[in-house]
């Protein structure tokens, strides 16, 4: 998926350079001359390559518009000189300015993650913009706060989110109309005592920083309505906090915490004030018997340790049990150790000493793409990809990491092992097996630093460090393999690894068509070190079965050789001395790689050595297409090994209905595939995985290879169903594909790019007249709004919940769905984030589909759930629908052309009826 990212990018580059960039919201009454980019009152230049050029080359033209411009985003991801220079034609190109947003985060380095854009300070000039009541600076690297911040008296908003804050000024104190603040993700020890000065504010979110102690001035904020210090490093707070008379929600969980003031529990508008995961072993009973208090994690009712303990003797501190919830991604360790199990499937054990101070260890579980994975030709991967950071920190001790896999079918001949990847190189680690239930394993291992984290199955491996006065290494799986270091093979230590490949006899005969045919193991030989030993090592390998050394054909016995990147077996018998006894084989080499014995009559062996090579790490697999039953729009898509795809349509046919699978197909793990849909029929959603409507898979085999999307079709489906079709390809979509859904049934090659096709059907849409019985209906489309208001469509809808992430737990709370139903929605889809979040956005719009006030609500919880960057595309995506409606009315000629249209200005109004 970054592979395509990247490409697509490419693409928007090129075709910015040579025509004009498309603008993100249309513009309708920008005027002949104005930029298709500048809409109105907004000017969004974030998502263009090269943003500060396009600003500069306005600001020299002076063009008129930008007198009218109050809202400006501007990505951070430029050259910081530019930066600067641009930044400082803002205040008198821009006077109008209320919102600005210089935000990083929209590029993302090859593994995934957010990169931090370069901003480090902002322009003295920006004071002057005396209009700004917003201003977004997350996701950079600020280290201190600009000057200019504090002099900007008429700010509201102040986000500085992600950014390398270790204190905040004094001077901050002179924003008195602020009303939300958010330093989440920083490095603030301390904050000022002017904080106690915002008097207006109402909202502030200091998570995710190393805050050991508060000022007793942050009982001041006497409008402070919600107050998040999750994820610090608290051991008490100020008892002035009980004057918070105004607080509704207070969030406490991941600190240190081992007292909390009673007071608390008698603000008069508290409703939720979490407390999890900290060090509380008594709390007043007021307190205890709150209903809004969350205490999961606490050491509630246990005695401490040097009560136990007889005078004299060393204390010993209990370690803490920590259990975090899905909707928490980091937890505090101290020098004191703890246990912690995550919601995803994994648990992590920290001794006693393992660190001299206390961190906060943060945690993501992504999904498995090309770029996160590495394996082997024989390797597949049994878990996600758990990331640990910060990355490369070291403990005193080692740590403990369970991590829940997929048990393999088979496992001879091969062993789970975690992988990890440091300085861009990865390795396995000893890991051991733990069985919690019949289908329920661990894989253990001691974690030597923090980074990425997979369960793969791979073939046996032994290894062995080889000395300069020589060593023997066997097979632990296949006792006959061995192999001879003599002395003076090295001059220095070098490791040497093996694996050993069976493969079964009836394979290879189905593949030769030969019934005699036979071969020895497979054996991949590796090393650390110079290529080449300086003496000779001796590799004995077992004779392939049913061939013994004293009745064996030596013309159809052939050793052969291949070493990556070639990709052709090279023979070499007749390079090599073969000593044969009974049983075995044994030649002697100076360098390493794969080894392979044959006996055989064919010819050309070593084609058919690669055939069958190819064939060992094939899966078999079926692709399913399944409509749902309530909503043929919504398509479930998947691809798994031919095993399960009974049990798999058993569990699916309640709820979906769909064409029967597709033939059998070959595929290799980690092989990435398309699935584009034909005849009408498209990708309905604004997918990071969706390229040119072809939404991308990549399939491991023991893993979930699922999609669900939505499908829309330009056809008229009133006066009757359409019928399409969805197809699976390697690599890009031809030309020509399929024209019937029974093509699915021809046989392909192996080399064909198209694999599978698949039958779609949308069924005829009910009209306002003839509501006849038995007719089969499709769930009209979801929209929120209203024409003048502007639509938010199921695409729209779609875009929303791929961007909430974690944070969906408080956007439905804000929307005022139940709790309990939000837990109900966590079991449900406990294994599927993106499940969970579109279950909950759509449930809620369609209860509140047709109701006045829906797109309002969704608004006011994103900006509630410190979700502005959605809020605002939200707003954008409206006011591109009021315009388009505006328009329509003007050119249909419903408007009075003396009356100013809902939403727009008198000055608007008169343009179409001078045109």
């Amino acid at each position: 998926m970054a592979a395509a990212a990247e490409g697509l990018e490419s693409r928007e580059t090129a075709a910015a350079s040579k025509d004009a960039p498309r603008p993100a919201v249309e513009s309708v009454d920008a005027g002949p001359g104005a930029p298709p980019f500048l809409a109105g009152n907004r000017l969004n230049l974030d998502l263009y390559p090269k943003g500060c050029h396009q600003l500069l080359h306005l600001c020299a033209q002076h063009h008129q518009q930008l007198l009218q411009v109050e809202f400006l985003r501007l990505s951070t991801h430029e050259d910081p000189q530019l930066l600067e220079a641009t930044l400082a034609q803002v205040p008198g190109n821009l006077p109008h300015l209320r919102s600005l947003v210089l935000k990083g985060g929209q590029n993302r380095g090859a593994l995934g993650a957010c990169l931090q854009g370069t901003l480090t300070t902002l322009p003295t000039g920006l004071s002057t913009l005396a209009h700004l009541v917003h201003l977004d600076l997350s996701f950079n690297k600020l280290v201190t706060l600009p000057a200019c911040v504090p002099q900007l008296r008429s700010l509201d908003t102040l986000l500085l989110s992600h950014n390398r804050l270790s204190e905040l000024p004094e001077t901050l104190g002179a924003l008195h109309v602020l009303t939300f603040l958010t330093v989440t993700h920083n490095c603030l020890q301390k904050l000022p005592p002017a904080l106690g000065a915002l008097s207006a504010l109402q909202q502030l979110d200091l998570s995710e920083n190393l805050l050991d102690t508060l000022p007793p001035e942050i009982g001041g904020l006497s409008n402070l309505t919600e107050l998040n210090l999750a994820s610090n490093r608290l051991q008490s707070l100020p008892v002035s906090l009980v004057g918070l008379r105004s607080l509704r929600l207070l969030v406490l969980h991941s600190n240190f915490l081992t007292s909390v003031p009673a007071g608390l529990a008698h603000l008069p508008l508290l409703t939720r004030l979490d407390l999890r995961d900290n060090q509380l072993r008594h709390l007043p009973p007021e307190l205890l018997d709150a209903p809004f208090v969350r205490l999961q994690g606490n050491p509630l009712g246990e005695a401490s340790p040097d009560s136990l303990s007889p005078p004299g003797t060393p204390q010993v501190l209990e370690m803490p049990k920590l259990f975090l919830t899905s909707d928490l991604d980091s937890f505090p360790v101290t020098p004191q150790g703890c246990s912690v199990t995550l919601a995803c499937g994994v648990r992590l054990r920290f001794p006693a000493g393992a660190t001299t101070t206390p961190i906060t260890v943060h945690y993501r579980l992504w999904l498995p793409e090309p770029a996160l994975v590495s394996l082997g030709p024989h390797d597949s991967l049994l878990s996600g990809v758990l990331e640990l950071w910060p990355h490369g920190v070291a403990f005193q001790q080692d740590v403990s990491l369970w991590l829940l896999f997929v048990p393999p079918r088979a496992r001879r001949c091969h062993e789970v092992v975690v992988r990890t990847r440091r300085d861009n190189s990865w390795s396995d680690l000893e890991t051991h097996l733990e069985e919690e239930a019949p289908k329920r394993l661990w894989a253990r291992c001691q974690v030597p630093h923090f980074s990425w984290f997979l369960v793969v199955l791979r073939p046996v491996s032994n290894a062995c460090l080889v000395p300069p006065e020589g060593t023997l290494l066997c097979s632990s799986g296949h006792p006959g393999v061995k192999v001879t270091f003599p002395p003076g093979a090295t001059e220095e230590p070098r490791h040497v690894s093996m694996q050993v490949v069976h493969m079964a006899g009836r394979e290879l005969r189905a593949l030769l068509g030969e019934p005699e045919a036979a071969v020895s193991p497979l054996l991949c030989l590796s090393q650390s070190g110079p290529p080449s030993f300086l003496q000779p090592v001796t590799v004995q390998l077992p004779l392939p079965p049913g061939v013994t050394g004293f009745s064996l054909d030596h013309s159809r016995l052939h050793l052969l050789y291949w070493a990556p990147p070639a990709a052709t077996w090279d023979d070499i018998t007749a390079q090599v001395v073969l000593e044969l006894t009974h049983l075995y084989a044994r030649f002697q080499v100076t360098h390493f790689s794969w080894y392979w014995l044959w006996y055989t009559t064919k010819s050309c062996v070593g084609g058919l050595a690669r055939k069958a090579w190819e064939r060992l790490r094939l899966h078999q697999v079926n692709l399913i297409a399944l409509q749902r039953r309530r909503d043929p729009e919504q398509v479930l898509l998947q691809c798994l090994p031919r095993n399960k795809v009974d049990a798999t349509l058993r569990r699916l046919l309640e709820r979906y209905r769909g064409p029967e699978p597709s033939d059998t197909v070959e595929m290799f793990e980690g092989e990435k595939f398309f699935a584009a849909f034909e005849r009408g029929i498209d990708v309905d959603a604004d997918r990071p995985d969706c390229v040119e409507g072809r939404v991308c898979f990549v399939f491991y085999s023991h893993l979930k290879n699922l999609k669900e999307v939505y499908i829309t079709t330009a056809l008229d489906r009133e006066a009757q169903a359409v019928r399409g079709q969805v197809s699976f390809y390697r690599g890009s979509v031809p030309v020509e594909v399929p024209q019937e859904a029974e093509a699915a049934r021809q046989r392909k090659g192996a080399d064909a790019l198209w694999m599978a096709t698949l039958p779609i059907k949308l069924p005829r849409l009910q009209g306002l007249k003839g509501h006849g019985k038995g007719a089969r209906l499709s769930l009209a489309p979801l929209n929120l709004g209203d024409a003048e208001t502007g639509f938010l469509t199921q695409s729209n809808l779609l875009s929303v919940a791929g961007r909430l992430g974690p944070d969906w737990p408080a956007v439905a709370l804000h929307l005022g769905m139940p709790y309990r139903e939000l837990q109900r929605i966590r079991h449900e889809f406990r294994d599927d984030l993106d499940g969970q979040i579109r279950h909950m956005l759509f449930s809620w719009a369609e209860r509140q589909a047709g109701q006045p006030g829906a797109v309002e609500l969704l608004l006011q919880a994103l900006e509630q759930s410190d979700r502005q960057d959605v809020a605002e595309e939200v707003r954008a995506i409206l006011e591109l629908g009021r315009h388009k409606y505006q328009d329509s009315i003007r050119r249909t000629g419903l408007a009075a052309e003396d009356s100013a249209l809902p939403g727009t200005s008198a000055s608007q109004s008169t343009e179409p009826a001078q045109a």
